[in-house]
């Protein structure tokens, strides 16, 4: 069963085309990637799915609800993790998860018991009551994950969630993903450029270029497409070796983003 559908799915800025007629699927439950250098499409892509863009054609669902006809819906759908940091660093670990449960409406019971459950899961339980603006890298993005799966969401979005952090901590955090993935079935949706990743925690990966969809399917299947021992290489050989310039329309980024999505609310 697919919980995320995208079909013949278009975006255009100013005649410039960010995202070209892509379609793929993701199967509920499913950890899959979504891969492509510097302006190849997927920030725009996420940005559609999650309700901050919307597209020029095409067609979306995201648990059986379309992201432009029921925003609201779909919002309650998923979690996500912002490429750049969006916790408020002025509260304090429990205060950030506290006020994540009161813009989705959880329950107050509901939410404490939650917060405990992925405070400890992400082991910050112990830290709920220190200011976010004393926490390490490592230490926000794992309550932002944390923060993210409050609401109980069908789908976690994770942008370049371990980007600039070190190995030990990255190896921790994916596996609390594959743990929430296994223990509750959430779908996870993610980006990277760490091809080492992609390779270990997908099960199936989606190469965007351009804007177009080049290449998809397991690691093994890529692989073989190119005839390329390492889905790095694989990787270069679908996309190329030119270093790119940012996305099309990037300009929009994600600190505005947080803000228009707050505003949604």
């Amino acid at each position: 069963m697919n919980i995320i559908e995208v079909k013949n799915l278009s975006k255009k800025f100013k005649g410039l085309t960010a995202v070209d007629n892509i379609s793929f699927n993701v199967e509920k439950g499913e950890i899959f990637a979504f891969l492509g250098p510097n302006g190849a499409g997927k920030s725009t892509t996420i940005k559609m799915l999650t309700t901050l863009l919307h597209p020029t054609e095409g067609e979306m669902q995201l648990n059986g609800h379309n992201p432009v006809e029921n925003p609201d819906e779909v919002r309650r759908s998923f979690g996500i993790v912002f490429q750049d940091p969006s916790l408020d660093d002025e509260l304090t670990a429990y205060e950030n998860i506290e006020l994540h449960g009161v813009l989705y409406d959880v329950p107050r019971a509901i939410g404490r018991k939650r917060a405990e459950e992925l405070l400890k899961l992400v082991e910050l339980w112990d830290r709920k009551d220190d200011f976010v603006k004393t926490f390490s890298g490592g230490m926000k993005r794992r309550l932002e994950i944390a923060r993210g799966l409050l609401h109980h969401p069908k789908i976690l979005f994770l942008d370049e969630p371990t980007l600039g952090l070190d190995p030990q901590t990255r190896n921790h955090m994916w596996n609390y993903i594959k743990e929430l993935n296994q223990k509750e079935g959430i779908t996870v949706f993610f980006t990277t450029h760490y091809m080492e990743e992609a390779d270990r925690i997908a099960g199936r990966i989606a190469i965007i270029d351009h804007g177009k969809i080049v290449a998809s399917g397991t690691t093994q299947e890529l692989k073989e497409k190119t005839g390329k021992a390492s889905l790095e290489d694989a990787f270069l050989e679908l996309t190329g070796k030119v270093i790119r310039e940012e996305e099309a329309g990037s300009i929009d980024v994600m600190r505005m983003n947080r803000r228009m999505w707050a505003g949604k609310k």
